[in-house]
């Protein structure tokens, strides 16, 4: 009897635990900046092997996007369609999030950790902030990169609110994200 992770194809078995482990060596390598030839030689695989498993999991081409939003009712919901859509950023909180991030902290550590945040968010040429039109000014003054925004409401917000999907993935399509993809267009 074989295991879950073997195949008999005619008259060889086949590890899918195998191929696995090749294909995150074949990722970890890409993404550490080895170019596919590169790869290739030290896994001894063709180079258009390679290049096919890249096309096979292809989200999404283009720049770094990031995402944050706060006060969030139903944030599971907006982080699920943009892990889907290859955002490289997800930073979503509901309102107790969000204070729970601010209690028992000094106003040194604070500013440390919005610091910290502030500096990680350079790396990204797009940032969709979804949160009241206070944020917006500050993140544009901070940040080097192409602010997006969706306003949830004035400020300040005291309680979490909604944003539907279908708004929501009108600003990917509006950013080029769900370009191309089947069954999508501009409307939702």
């Amino acid at each position: 009897m074989f295991q879950k992770d073997m195949f008999r194809i005619g008259d060889k078995i086949v590890s899918s635990v195998k191929i696995q482990d090749m294909v995150e060596k074949i990722f970890t390598m890409r993404s550490q900046g080895f170019s596919q030839q590169q790869v290739a030689n030290s896994l001894h695989l063709d180079r258009s092997f390679i290049s096919r498993l890249e096309s096979i999991g292809e989200l999404r081409k283009g720049k770094r996007i990031a995402l944050i939003g706060f006060p969030l009712e139903n944030k599971e919901e907006i982080s699920r369609i943009a892990e889907e859509y290859g955002i490289d950023f997800i930073w979503l909180m509901d309102e107790k999030e969000r204070w729970e991030m601010v209690k028992n902290k000094s106003a040194l550590d604070f500013f440390d950790e919005v610091m910290a945040v502030t500096t990680a968010l350079q790396q990204y040429d797009t940032i969709i902030m979804i949160c009241s039109m206070k944020w917006k000014k500050i993140a544009e003054a901070l940040l080097t990169g192409q602010v997006f925004f969706i306003e949830l409401g004035m400020s300040p917000i005291t309680e979490n609110r909604f944003l539907s999907s279908q708004e929501f993935k009108r600003v990917l399509f509006k950013l080029d994200l769900l370009q191309g993809r089947q069954g999508v267009k501009e409307g939702g």
